[in-house]
């Protein structure tokens, strides 16, 4: 693995607690950050309680890792303030702080939901325009552009990951397209590790037979996904998003919140 001190923010989540286990005595230094409690450091891991929101103790955060993993922030719909003061101000100190202490590469947790207003028959890929469902999906959005800032002016290797359901297994209709199985979000966070790339966005997806994402960009730097969410069709297919928006379009549930009935703007 290239990157040997690793920071991963939001480490007390359900995808920061998947790598923590995956990346145990496979790095130098493992430092995990949350602001939540977590389980007590292991071998060659580091806790670090930190609120991205505050400027300075994210630069200190930063200092002496090769390679951060940006998993920290709100993972859900809620008011512009929370949004603004978490996901959007944790964002831009996080790269800030990767900035003053030289770190080579940021692999962000982006979102399917910076994508989630194009209808379900559109075939994406990561060159595709964001088109938020969501506030939550318009800081990912935003995400994305900031990695691309760092990237081009200030060589930071961004790796920004659209990333769908990763859950143990799909679990309605939906997911079928969007599934991300849990190994293969390992594989794919270790070829962010590992990959020649400057600013790059793919979709975080397995190798699923309906996906509505051309992941063209994550195999040419050396993804192989394994998992396919067809596996469990008989299982979920028939379990549907309650309403016809969430069905329409690929947010799915996101979709429905607050949305405007003039509908002639969207397609």
């Amino acid at each position: 693995m290239t990157s040997k001190r690793i920071l991963i923010t939001g480490a007390a989540g359900r995808l920061g607690t998947i790598l923590r286990r995956s990346l145990a005595g496979q790095c130098e230094l493992v430092r995990l950050s949350d602001i939540v409690p977590m389980e007590p450091a292991g071998a060659g891991e580091q806790i670090v309680s930190c609120d991205l929101a505050d400027e300075a103790a994210v630069r200190g955060l930063c200092e002496g890792v090769d390679a951060v993993i940006h998993l920290g922030g709100l993972p859900y719909e809620t008011g512009w303030s929370e949004m603004l003061r978490t996901n959007i101000g944790g964002t831009v100190n996080l790269y800030e702080g990767a900035r003053h202490a030289g770190v080579e590469r940021v692999i962000f947790a982006s979102s399917n939901h910076a994508t989630g207003m194009y209808p379900n028959d559109r075939t994406l890929s990561g060159e595709s325009s964001p088109r938020p469902d969501s506030r939550y999906g318009l800081t990912k959005a935003f995400g994305e552009d900031v990695a691309a800032l760092y990237a081009y002016k200030h060589g930071i290797r961004s790796l920004c990951l659209r990333i769908g359901s990763c859950l143990p297994k799909p679990d309605n209709r939906r997911a079928l397209s969007t599934w991300l199985s849990q190994d293969d979000f390992v594989r794919l966070v270790q070829v962010g590790l590992t990959a020649d790339y400057v600013h790059e966005i793919v979709y975080g997806v397995s190798r699923n037979t309906r996906s509505w994402w051309d992941n063209s960009a994550a195999h040419r730097l050396g993804y192989e996904p394994r998992d396919n969410a067809e596996d469990y069709a008989a299982e979920v297919e028939s379990i549907e998003l309650k309403t016809e928006l969430a069905r329409l379009y690929q947010g799915g549930n996101f979709v429905p919140e607050e949305f405007s009935s003039r509908k002639e703007w969207l397609g």
